[in-house]
């Protein structure tokens, strides 16, 4: 079995709990949840859900970089929103990041985000 291997960078916020970024594992990378924080400050860019999760899925591309990859590179994407009527504006967000064929993708409503967060983006990846 191929050894499972911690993904690290200091260009994505640091885990605010006991997780990694994400676990490379062969050719599959899983990320943990990336939210709208700023790496060097660790407080979230703002209020708006578009602030956020432009930060968020810039977040999440350092981590699929330092995994030896990129956003091109994602075959599952998991959002979650504190609101749900915000779906269309960050799904344009989303196509800044990402182009045609699109990643599958879920799409979850939830009542709160770690830290008062709008919006949060996982990914899986394969390289």
């Amino acid at each position: 079995m191929t050894q499972a291997t911690v993904v690290s960078t200091p260009n994505a916020p640091a885990a605010i709990g006991p997780y990694s970024q994400a676990i490379k594992l062969g050719n599959l990378v899983f990320t943990s949840g990336q939210i709208g924080l700023n790496p060097a400050t660790g407080e979230l860019v703002g209020t708006s859900t578009e602030a956020q999760a432009r930060q968020a899925f810039s977040n999440l591309k350092a981590v699929a970089e330092e995994a030896g990859g990129s956003l091109a590179n994602v075959v599952k994407f998991t959002l979650f929103l504190t609101d749900l009527s915000e779906f269309a504006q960050v799904n344009a967000i989303m196509q800044e990041y990402v182009s045609a064929p699109f990643p599958a993708r879920s799409t979850v409503g939830v009542a709160s985000l770690p830290k008062g967060a709008r919006f949060e983006v996982e990914a899986i990846l394969a390289l």
